[in-house]
């Protein structure tokens, strides 16, 4: 066991969920783009899950890109070596003009607004017509949380930087139509959290 792993207990617990979504939403084959991908944890375990796929994890904070690099080599799937990725940045700094997939765990509820729209609109510049993109987090739904500890945790949030907060699912597929990405479904997951899928629909 690699002394670099970072271990989240919340990745642990939500990754199994998670994964009965991407193995429907995902192609069978392909390299899948990974936003944010924090301790590495989603990463190592999507990857060997769904052998088809080869993973691209990156990360902002260039200190967690030991841990991500030491889980994917120590579950033995196909996950390349992590990449330092700001999303806001124009272009995006990763190796590829196209990705079969763009997934995103619990990013843009933690950062400013700006954050969600800088994923959006790269993530409809690297994928082509079809392609999915996977977003999951805590969401409101039609203005109004899922649950009361969802409210909580949005002011909690919102006290820590008045920039993060829960974002409304609709408000994030209305930016998201403009960026050329249609909204396709919402699937409720454990602990009050979605997972919203989008599409690119224009070249």
């Amino acid at each position: 066991m690699s002394d670099s792993r970072e271990h989240w207990p919340a990745a642990e617990r939500n990754r199994a969920p998670i994964l009965e979504v991407l193995r429907r939403v995902l192609p069978a084959q392909g390299t899948v783009l990974e936003l944010a991908s924090g301790s590495g944890q989603h990463a190592a375990y999507f990857s060997a899950a769904l052998p088809g796929l080869r993973w691209q994890p990156t990360e902002h904070k260039r200190e967690l890109l030991a841990s991500i690099d030491a889980w994917g080599a120590a579950e033995g799937g196909d996950v390349l070596p992590a990449i330092a990725l700001d999303v806001t940045a124009v272009p995006w700094a990763v190796p590829l003009a196209s990705y079969d997939a763009i997934y995103n765990a619990n990013m843009i509820h933690i950062a400013p607004f700006e954050v969600c729209e800088g994923l959006l609109r790269g993530a409809a510049t690297h994928l082509p017509v079809g392609a999915p993109l996977v977003l999951y987090g805590p969401f409101r739904i039609g203005g109004a949380h899922t649950a009361e500890s969802n409210a909580a945790f949005d002011a909690r949030l919102r006290s820590e930087d008045p920039r993060w907060g829960v974002r409304d699912l609709d408000e994030v597929s209305a930016l998201a139509a403009r960026h050329g990405l249609r909204f396709v479904e919402r699937v409720a997951m454990p602990a009050n959290n979605q997972t919203a899928i989008f599409e690119r629909i224009t070249a």
